[in-house]
């Protein structure tokens, strides 16, 4: 949106436009500090309810049910509409001591200064390669951030009949994107006795007429050129040949942390988040963090957007007291 040579020097530099992010920017701006910057990687800001066609967004934030992509529509008007700069297409590729950024984008290479930085990347779901799953690399296997950017944003369908892995809440928002694209599962897995997920979402399954098969796990994925079958497994060693196009994994989240990773700030060494205070303040007290790069278990839109307001207003403080 803007040339980041023109902001070679900020006040606050939030990466990450989504929920938390966003959030906070605009918190910034009312609490007066002047200039805030926002780095966004995508093409549009405004986190995962890009990507979720579906309600309920924005009960907390705005008074309303929107949907994913509405919510993320309104945030990001509120956000310019504050004064808030938003850098598309912006990668930082570094953090640097005394607030200095390195960052790429399609001007080339940048640095920029802020005063504070806010890390808000968020969280991403594991792979299948660290599921420890066996089989080819066969057509049909995702996740849900993958299955929701094809169906809502490249209206594209990479299965019809999956396996869904997983019960938690965005197991669930996987269904709903199912039955919005004419995607119908074949079956549910949970490795526990229970959901992960309680009353009333637990009934999602039922409601999305999906088997819920508990205490069951995959063994391996079948199939060369695409998925063909799964071979599943139950507590007490059954196994079972289930026949589907696809395997779609959910949940299991890890921080999106690599870049406090490869910087000096020190970093929860099981969690792979960086470690903060009770503020939100990192081991660099120029550095803060928020939403889901820091939060377990993983946090709902609202939630990141009530704590990204709660950072904000310590890094106001912060910078008043300076």
């Amino acid at each position: 949106m803007n040339d980041i040579r023109k902001y070679d020097m900020c006040d606050v530099a939030v990466i990450g436009g989504g929920p938390a992010g966003l959030a906070a920017a605009i918190e910034l701006k009312k609490n007066g500090i002047e200039k805030v910057v926002v780095f966004d990687r995508e093409a549009e800001a405004g986190g995962i309810p890009r990507h979720c066609g579906h309600p309920p967004f924005g009960i907390c934030e705005y008074k309303r049910v929107l949907t994913g992509p509405a919510y993320a529509r309104r945030m990001v008007k509120t956000a310019t509409d504050a004064g808030v700069t938003i850098l598309l297409k912006t990668t930082v590729t570094s953090l640097g001591s005394e607030g200095v950024l390195s960052t790429i984008s399609s001007d080339g290479p940048g640095k920029l200064q802020a005063k504070r930085i806010l890390l808000a990347t968020g969280t991403r779901e594991i792979p299948r390669s660290a599921r420890m799953v066996s089989g080819q690399r066969a057509l049909g296997i995702c996740n849900t951030g993958t299955l929701q950017s094809m169906v809502y944003l490249k209206n594209r369908i990479p299965f019809r009949r999956p396996v869904v892995v997983g019960t938690e809440i965005v197991s669930f928002s996987a269904l709903f994107t199912c039955r919005k694209a004419g995607i119908k599962p074949v079956a549910m897995l949970e490795e526990e006795s229970h959901t992960a997920v309680r009353w009333p979402i637990n009934y999602g399954a039922k409601l999305f007429r999906v088997p819920l098969l508990l205490q069951t796990h995959i063994v391996s994925i079948n199939g060369h050129d695409r998925v063909e079958s799964v071979r599943i497994c139950d507590t007490n060693g059954n196994e079972k040949e289930m026949s589907c196009d696809g395997v779609l994994f959910t949940g299991q989240f890890t921080p999106e942390s690599s870049l406090a990773r490869m910087s000096h700030l020190q970093i929860n060494q099981i969690t792979g988040e960086p470690i903060v205070d009770q503020h939100g303040r990192c081991s660099d007290p120029n550095y803060y963090a928020a939403g889901n790069i820091v939060f377990k278990p993983v946090k709902v839109a609202g939630k990141c957007w009530k704590v990204g307001r709660t950072t904000a207003r310590w890094i106001a403080k912060d910078l008043a007291e300076r």
